[in-house]
């Protein structure tokens, strides 16, 4: 017989603060029957639910109502951090179905025994999967080869923290198929800082302190070398192998993402000032980066924007008060965004990560909360839906079969 995962329940708040009483209502029902539908071992309460459903009579109402209201609050942990909440209304569900076929979506995330493995899933938050299971070491920035057929990650010691600002020169490097299997470290600890695939996954660039510099992965030497001009971190590689997008300094202020023509060495600015953690559509026309607006009196929030590779047609994208918004990639066909949304600047890699979001960019700008700041701003809101999925860091996004799924 297989063996069912083993499952732990904790209690997750619902978010119902300022809704009516009947639309209160709603979200507990709905959040109550995903709990119940979830793939793991919880038959024996939807069973229990539908004996009592057959029944009649005050008390048995009373008990009944009480158990959809537990089972609306309590969140499924198997194998790794698993959905916070259910989908609370229509607009949601219809863009978790929207999505839910869409390819696959990596990230690193925490496990039970503490330290930090890669996953799978679906962008609706389905089919998550554990593909690396090391409890002696963590495992952190993911990223598939622009065919969707590799994947490449840092592998740390155990008792290391992910650093938000520098991981990709920690660890060492490890080449694996796109599902985590046959993995392979690439080099020692230290080595092959900030690796980005190239556009037929047969080189790397990385950032080193020589320069940028082009590797032959089935030779493992540096076949060219270009000034880094000041780019330092988060570094990568566009899917027409012209460009190089990535955070630097020396630009008329600290932490501003610039492109570098990948032939000559060329750059321009993108965003100027608090700016980081770029990635390329895979168009290579446009760049998905993280802004945080200079606020007086306060510290800020970090939005998630896009813009053309010259710097032109800025728009936000979603931003919400005193709340950080990094790591953002966008899906393969170009309507989607997935991106970590933390109440603390960090992305919470000392912690537990923060939670996934997923929104159509058709929905952008979508501004949540009542941000006064943001939207005196930017006071353009679609107020688009989004799926806020388990915690996590560091998300990529493919389109392409992983392992034997489709």
């Amino acid at each position: 017989m297989k063996r069912r995962p083993e499952i732990q329940l904790t209690h997750a708040p619902l978010r119902t603060a300022g809704m009516p009483s009947t639309n209160r209502a709603l979200v507990r029902r709905n959040s109550a029957t995903a709990a119940a539908r979830s793939r793991f071992s919880v038959a024996p309460c939807s069973d229990l639910t539908a004996r009592l459903s057959s029944s009649s009579g005050p008390a048995v109402n009373l008990a009944l109502s009480v158990l959809l209201v537990t089972l609306a609050s309590i969140t499924i942990i198997a194998h790794g951090p698993v959905l916070a909440e259910a989908h609370p209304n229509e607009a949601t569900s219809e863009l978790a179905s929207e999505v839910r076929s869409k390819g696959w979506i990596v990230y690193s995330a925490r496990t039970r025994s503490g330290d930090w493995d890669l996953f799978l899933m679906r962008p609706d938050g389905s089919q998550r999967r554990n593909i690396t299971s090391t409890p002696d070491a963590n495992e952190a920035a993911a990223r598939f080869s622009h065919d969707g057929r590799r994947l490449l990650f840092r592998r740390l010691p155990r008792n290391s923290t992910i650093d938000h600002c520098f991981h990709g020169r920690q660890g060492s490097l490890v080449l694996a198929n796109s599902d985590g299997s046959s993995p392979t470290v690439f080099g020692s600890a230290g080595q092959y800082p900030w690796a980005s695939w190239g556009p037929d996954g047969k080189q790397l660039a990385c950032l080193t302190v020589k320069g940028i510099e082009v590797v032959d992965i089935a030779t493992k030497k540096v076949v060219r070398r270009v000034p880094r001009k000041g780019i330092f971190q988060r570094f990568f590689w566009s899917t027409d192998g012209k460009w190089f997008v990535g955070t630097a300094n020396g630009f008329g202020d600290k932490w501003t993402v610039v492109r570098m023509n990948a032939a000559t060495g060329e750059v321009n600015k993108i965003h100027q000032s608090h700016c980081c953690t770029p990635s390329w559509f895979s168009d290579s026309n446009r760049v998905i980066y993280s802004y945080r607006a200079k606020t007086p009196g306060r510290y800020g929030e970090t939005e998630l924007w896009m813009a053309s590779g010259d710097g032109t047609n800025r728009q936000l994208i979603y931003g919400s008060d005193d709340r950080h918004m990094y790591y953002g990639t966008v899906s393969p066909d170009l309507k989607y965004v997935v991106f970590t949304d933390s109440p603390r600047d960090g992305a919470g890699t000392d912690k537990n990560g923060s939670p996934l979001v997923v929104m159509r960019l058709s929905d952008a700008p979508t501004i949540a909360g009542k941000s006064p700041a943001l939207r005196k701003r930017s006071p353009r809101d679609q107020a688009g839906p989004v799926l806020r999925l388990s915690a996590g860091w560091n998300p990529h996004w493919t389109f392409a079969s992983v392992g034997d799924r489709p």
